[in-house]
């Protein structure tokens, strides 16, 4: 009997989760000790020091959860000369982008409180033995695959910013490539203290304490207050109902789950029992953007039937940049299943003390924080793209999803369900197929169109790129599914280097 599927984007995060479903944990102890090893494996997309969130499905309890432990703004802000927030131009070949860093951009993490909530809450095995596979992946080392060899050299700037990071990240004076071995001593240590002493080590413990002091010291905001109260909030999803699936979705204030399920009931009311085609798919997708714009996230609003009726008659007569963001789907034998994306924004370029991974940059994010370096609020939950989703089909079948890619997550995931729940594909050809990406009206294709493909969305969009390969751009959809006679499939976002692993 299989004890259960994952799908990550790295394998040594993979591996992580699956041994712990091996030692007998269920699904929300593989997810925790997956997104522990993320933080030694994919430590530009996944920190300690950043957030995230989780949804969770237990069969045993009857429980469908969405667990936000996303990052706040501080509660006191540094005036603009007091406060270190500075730019960095990241070159990615054929464009550079300009990141903002510093312990001035930093926002309150979540990871830590987020880990051991879900914990609390759903978990079996003891933390300490979640937390030991990533002790020994920091400590043995990983090996960087290509995915995490770019990332290393684009986001150079910030890694190699300061000695201490570089030395890790780049110990040969030159950004780890493939193949190379990635160790991380430190992280293990902070990481082996965080089993021995709990959560209140990142609040008031050594690294909490650690975390205040660089603040005041070098120009953030944090303090102690702002960790000792930071709550991780657990929602009701947002449930949209679609051909015959009930979808979980990460709801307001999160921007994702609402534009989500308005794109595919879009798709629904437009194709009717049909299969969509791909023009259809990208003009669902515009409107998602325009009805984002007039009515905002508000589910009631956005959901509302007059409102996908005025946008339907309007699809009925026309008839690289880069995110730190990761995500983990697992499913247990029993049914259990947990999505959950974290990130890290880039990281704000400064390690924290002698623990071996860095503070969020959310607040130098214009995605996330849109009112820039002075103009945010205090003390609130940033809002995110992220998605974690769940499906559960009529028939028994369990679809677990989520995607890293900024603003590209939204129409990943949208883009993935409506192969796999409005087309019924296979789980694995749902998240290969190309994808699309519309905003303010210009279209992203990705390769793998037929010709008469790229034609007709070229000629809807007269303002569009058709990209040569597959890329990272279009996000990367780690998913897994479990049948209702309980095969298993799994799918690792080849994009961004994913791993599916069935045991």
């Amino acid at each position: 009997m299989h004890k259960g599927i994952v799908a990550a984007g790295h394998r040594a995060t993979a591996a992580a989760a699956t041994e712990i479903l091996r030692a007998g944990g269920n699904a929300f102890d593989a997810t925790i000790a997956g997104l522990y090893a993320a933080c030694v494996a994919e430590p530009v997309l996944a920190s300690p020091g950043g957030g995230g969130f989780l949804m969770a499905h237990d069969p045993d309890t009857g429980t469908n959860a969405l667990y936000d432990f996303f990052v706040d703004t501080p509660r006191h802000k540094r005036s603009a000369d007091e406060q270190q927030f500075f730019a960095v131009e990241v070159d990615f070949g054929p464009a550079t982008q300009e990141f903002h860093i510093g312990l001035g951009s930093s926002a309150t993490p979540g990871f830590i409180p987020g880990l051991f909530a879900v914990h609390e809450a759903h978990g079996r095995l003891p933390m300490a033995d979640l937390i030991a596979p990533a002790i020994a992946a920091a400590r043995d080392g990983v090996t960087v695959n290509a995915f995490q060899a770019y990332l290393f050299k684009i986001a150079a700037p910030i890694y190699m910013h300061e000695r201490q990071s570089a030395a890790i990240f780049a110990p040969g004076g030159e950004p780890l490539r493939e193949g190379d071995r990635l160790l991380n001593p430190a992280l293990a240590e902070a990481y082996a203290l965080l089993a021995r002493e709990g959560k209140g080590l990142f609040c008031d413990g050594e690294v909490g304490r650690e975390m205040v002091r660089q603040s005041r010291q070098l120009g953030g905001h944090l303090d102690a207050r702002d960790l000792h109260d930071y709550e991780v909030v657990r929602r009701a999803p947002l449930l949209a109902r679609h051909k015959g699936a009930d979808l979980y979705l990460n709801p307001a204030p999160a921007a994702s789950g609402p534009l989500i399920a308005f794109s595919l009931r879009l798709i629904e009311s437009l194709t009717g029992d049909r299969a969509p085609d791909i023009v259809e798919i990208a003009e669902a997708m515009a409107a998602t953007n325009a009805a984002r714009r007039t009515y905002g996230l508000t589910p009631e609003r956005l959901l509302d039937g007059d409102v996908i009726a005025e946008h339907l008659a309007v699809l009925m007569h026309h008839a690289e940049a880069y995110r730190g963001t990761t995500h983990i789907s697992v499913v247990d034998a029993e049914g259990r299943a947990a999505s959950a994306t974290v990130s890290n924004g880039e990281g704000n370029g400064f390690l924290v003390g002698p623990f071996g991974f860095m503070l969020n940059n959310m607040l130098g994010e214009e995605d996330v924080n849109p009112h820039g370096a002075e103009g945010w609020p205090a003390g609130v939950r940033l809002a995110s793209m992220m998605a974690p989703t769940i499906a559960m089909r009529d028939d028994g079948e369990l679809l677990v999803l989520g995607s890293g890619g900024s603003n590209r997550i939204r129409s990943a995931i949208a883009q993935v369900l409506a192969h796999a729940v409005l087309n019924n594909k296979p789980i694995d050809q749902s998240v290969l197929a190309p994808r699309l990406h519309v905003e303010e009206n210009h279209l992203e294709i990705e390769a793998g169109f037929s010709t008469e493909e790229e034609e007709l969305l070229q000629e809807r969009f007269p303002s569009n790129r058709v990209w040569p390969d597959r890329s990272m751009f279009f996000g990367g959809c780690h998913a897994v599914s479990r049948a209702a006679n309980g095969k298993l499939a799994a799918a690792g976002d080849p994009r961004r280097a994913g791993a599916g692993l069935v045991l």
